[in-house]
This record gives structure tokens, sequence and C-alpha cells, in this order.
């Protein structure tokens, strides 16, 4: 079976959104290609359809190559959604190329995640939901879901949002987010016990930033916890200065809320 490239944007890039593409980026020259072709080869054809593979001569197609950084060949790229997923480089032997498939490719907790996303882009919150659920029984350690799911959960279900988000730790690449549903979370329990919050000047102003932020209006939200910033700076243990902050991480540093109040909030702080 012939898999060498003819169009890579249709043979590489348009095939991974349907079915994830392994590309071998070779060259005739080069004597570990000649070692590792075959045992990809003979992989690709026992791979029951579970990926397609493909070959790029780098001679043939060296602006491709340039493109996506080959310095080193043989250098593998597993390709899913017309993105490089993962890689390698060197004649890994057959063993060793088994395990870095079994890692890289999208297993089940991917796809069902890939579906639940989907449901979200189409306003279908409940079956997201449930999808997201599916993916964490999948997968217990994909943090990208759970915390999705704590975002859906947040307004609603504090004490679950904080349940789904507990075990996320430093070093996961989501944890900006994650501290911000907690946050979040934190404050909206707050909301059914305004007793225990501590009696103060600011706070019916703290209580109805909370609330405002509850009904999904964040500059309202903002506004008030930077006027309690700036009238009782460590009230509720700092925790105007952590809301601000935790709704900027919920936002994102790009989004235009953020960088409206970003300046306010830290005038307040350092007023």
């Amino acid at each position: 079976m012939a898999y060498d490239i003819e169009n890579f944007e249709k043979d590489v890039i348009e095939r991974s959104k349907v079915i994830p593409v392994v590309v071998d980026f070779w060259a005739e020259w080069c004597g570990p290609c000649k070692v590792l072709g075959p045992v990809l080869e003979k992989l690709a054809a026992e791979s029951s359809e579970q990926w397609a593979f493909a070959k790029l001569n780098t001679e043939h197609y060296p602006e491709v190559a340039q493109q996506y950084g080959i310095r080193g060949i043989p250098n593998v790229k597993l390709f899913v959604d017309g993105e490089v997923k993962d890689e390698f480089t060197g004649a890994l032997p057959e063993q060793a190329i088994l395990q870095w498939l079994k890692k890289a490719l999208p297993g089940e907790a991917d796809k069902l995640f890939d579906q639940a996303r989907q449901m979200l882009l189409e306003q279908q919150p409940e079956k997201a939901a449930s999808l997201f659920m599916k993916v964490l029984e999948a997968d217990p350690s994909h943090h990208h879901a759970a915390l999705l799911l704590a975002q859906m959960h947040v307004y609603g279900d504090p004490e679950k949002a904080l349940e789904l988000v507990r075990s996320i730790e430093a070093d996961s690449p989501f944890f900006i987010q994650v501290e911000g549903v907690r946050t979040l979370a934190e404050l909206f329990l707050k909301l059914g016990d305004q007793a225990a919050l501590p009696e103060a000047d600011v706070k019916p102003i703290y209580a109805e930033a909370i609330k405002s932020l509850h009904t999904g209006d964040a500059e309202g939200a903002l506004e008030g916890f930077i006027k309690v910033i700036q009238t009782d700076r460590y009230y509720d243990d700092d925790g105007a200065r952590k809301a601000c902050i935790g709704i900027f991480k919920i936002l994102g540093e790009e989004h235009p809320v953020t960088k409206e109040y970003r300046s306010a909030f830290s005038s307040a702080l350092y007023a």
C-alpha cells in the first residue's frame, strides 16, 4: 500500500479531522528512516483503521518540513483535528512506538469530551453535562472536563463544583481557571449564610456584589467588590480582592470586562 503524500492539506490536515493521521517525515538518504518506515507501515496495516498513516519526503516537500519545524529525521508527528498532538524523533523500536501510540492517540474519554464541547456550542447544557460526567468516569484525571463541568455547576450547585475540582492542583494546565471556580463557589456558598459574614459597614455592598456575580452581572460585581477594597481592604479575609481575581481568571485576561476593570482594581489595591 502506498502511503506517500500528494496533497498535505487534503491527505493530512483535512483527513485528521476524521481520523488521527501519523506522518513519517523522511528522506532517501536517511539510514534510520529506512529502518523506521517498514515498522510504521506494519503497524499501520495492523491498526484496525484506528489511525491513518502517511509518509512525507522532506526532500520533495521542504516547505512543509520547514513549516513543521523538522530539524532531524526520521520525525513522526500525530495530527488530530488539523493540529500536531504529539511526536517523536529517531528510529524507535516497535514496542516503543506502540507505547507512544497508546499514549498519544485520542481515547474514548477524548472523543466523549469533544462531543460534550460540541453540545455546549449547540447550547445543549444537559447533554453536555451528561457527557462530561462520562468523560470523568472513563478518565477521572481529565482536568479540562472537570473544569468545564464545574463551571456549569458553580452557579446552581457550588458544593458540587468544588468537589469536581478538589483534586486539581498547581501542576495542572487548568489550575488558574480552577482557582477562579473555587473562589466563585466559595462566594456563592455565602449567599445562603450571610449571617456568617463579618459585621461591617461594607457588608451590604459585599453581599450585593456576590448577588450580582451570581446573576451573571460581572461588571456590577466588580464595581461592588472594588468599592469594598477602597473602603475596607481586608474585609472577609481579603474576600473582595480574591473575588476580583477569581472573576478575572474565569473571564480571561483578554475579556473586555477584565480589560475595563483591571486598572480600577489595581488602583484600589494600591491607593
